[in-house]
């Protein structure tokens, strides 16, 4: 008879909350990040961490979420791209080519001379040079 009732006894604690996975992969496709994630599941963020650690099946939801996320957005781009966006080609380029801005800086006087480099004496915000130093 005893056995009985430990078999029918609620095992304490809390329910686990579950959770519908393909809400998780969805929001994992648009990159939400954890304390969102806990926001629209309704829960807190060590909630959704522990989780991710502990629970394979959120996890991989979460994480192919998050993938697929990343590929369509790199698909869009590329469309874009190939559709004539200069900006995103340059930026692809950028990203993919090792392409990059030279900037050049060139640094002239008054009236396009030559640039006046003026030593203060100790105690007047510069520092000792050889010419000034005795």
């Amino acid at each position: 008879m005893a056995e009985q009732q430990q078999q029918q006894k609620h095992p304490g604690g809390r329910p686990r909350l579950e959770f519908d996975l393909r809400m998780v992969e969805d929001l994992g496709k648009i990159q939400s990040t954890h304390s969102e994630l806990a926001a629209v599941l309704g829960v807190s963020v060590d909630t959704v961490e522990r989780r991710l650690r502990d629970d394979p099946e959120f996890c991989s939801a979460y994480e192919k979420g998050l993938e697929n996320g990343k590929s369509s957005l790199r698909r869009i781009q590329w469309k874009a791209a190939l559709g004539g966006n200069t900006t995103m080609q340059i930026w692809l380029g950028k990203q993919y080519l090792g392409q990059r801005d030279q900037a050049r800086q060139e640094l002239t006087g008054a009236e396009g001379g030559p640039v006046a480099v003026v030593y203060l004496p100790r105690g007047m915000g510069g520092r000792e040079t050889e010419e000034t130093a005795e």
